[in-house]
């Protein structure tokens, strides 16, 4: 989950475009040409002193397989019917049903607290990680401190990233070399970059160390509190399917199609538009108009406000709906066995 802050220097923006750096996995990261800069800002703004960032950064290392992960193209080169099947499969069902029900207890009471349904926890801890079994296996400080330094692309994000690494764990008492993630930086369960970690995760076990990595009561709360931050709607739809009543060329004229913003057409405009829903939605209902290439061909979503809500996880409009079928399934799968736990209990 990548959450954008852009907190640097014009200063800072240019020297990280107009470089381009041949800095080997040995070196010292503490002697980068942009470390004095970063260390200074770890100092005057943030009360780090300039020993501990230096040593900390000396210990990071600079991984190439993060830097070609990172320019591959990903989802972005898959049609939903390649993407779907990815996650909407027998085993990530299975799973969730285990983790469901290992775990019922807390997601009971994360879904009453922040009114976030159990199966949409469920589904994006299932999506993000398989349930806590892929996390990552990159030391964060050695993913964002690469990517900060030198991935000039989006150097501002993970630089600002690295910074929110180093103040959680001062926050947290614990030491910023032990954390492993994402090639990313993203952490734990629901894989949580650090500016997302300071700002929504959540001690859900009332332990004192908010543990997304190996606690899933803290992960639960915490990806329950990032989606009612979000605006989450209790007991709202996320989507519905729909239909063009004009045809397509119309469409696709129209700038607010298939874009992920925050919905601000009705539903009465996307009718106007020729989108109009299969099912019975109040007009006045804001939502954003989505296409995607199917199985079966061309298929039409008007997505509600909790659709625009899990894209603030993941901005792909494919994410959203991979949660949300999910959900669907995790939740049918759950009343059938709990269903014949009864069955077989009487």
């Amino acid at each position: 989950m990548l959450s954008f802050r852009h907190s640097f220097s014009k200063h800072c923006l240019s020297l990280v475009a107009g470089l381009s750096f041949s800095f080997s996995a040995a070196a010292d990261y503490s002697k980068h040409p942009l470390a004095a800069e970063f260390v200074n800002e770890m100092v005057q703004q943030h009360g780090f002193t300039a020993a501990e960032i230096n040593q900390w950064l000396s210990k990071a290392e600079k991984r190439q397989p993060i830097l070609d992960a990172i320019a591959r193209p990903a989802e972005k080169s898959k049609t939903w019917k390649e993407y779907r099947p990815i996650f909407i499969v027998p085993m990530r069902i299975n799973n969730g049903v285990k983790f469901w029900s290992e775990h019922r207890e807390e997601l009971a009471r994360a879904e009453k607290e922040f009114g976030v349904p159990a199966e949409i926890i469920v589904a994006i801890i299932g999506v993000e990680t398989n349930y806590g079994k892929n996390t990552g296996s990159w030391y964060v400080i050695d993913a964002l401190t690469t990517l900060a330094f030198d991935y000039p692309p989006r150097a501002p994000f993970f630089r600002s990233e690295l910074v929110n690494y180093f103040i959680l764990t001062r926050e947290q008492k614990h030491n910023p070399l032990e954390f492993k993630g994402s090639y990313a930086g993203a952490m734990g369960y629901g894989q949580f970059m650090p500016s997302s970690y300071r700002n929504f995760a959540v001690d859900f076990s009332g332990d004192g160390f908010t543990d997304i990595w190996n606690n899933p009561t803290d992960a639960i709360g915490s990806v329950a509190n990032y989606f009612k931050k979000h605006g989450w709607q209790t007991g709202k739809t996320v989507v519905v399917p729909a239909k063009l009543t004009k045809p397509r060329d119309t469409l696709l004229a129209n700038e607010a199609f298939n874009k992920v913003i925050v919905p601000s057409m009705t539903i009465s405009d996307w009718k106007k538009v020729g989108v109009a829903p299969v099912t019975n939605v109040p007009a006045a209902t804001p939502s954003i108009a989505i296409e995607f290439d199917g199985a079966n061909g061309l298929e039409y979503w008007l997505g509600l406000q909790n659709f625009y809500t899990i894209t603030r996880y993941n901005r792909s409009p494919m994410y959203a709906m991979a949660v949300h079928d999910l959900s669907l399934d995790l939740k049918h799968a759950m009343t059938a066995a709990d269903k014949k736990s009864v069955g077989a209990a009487q």
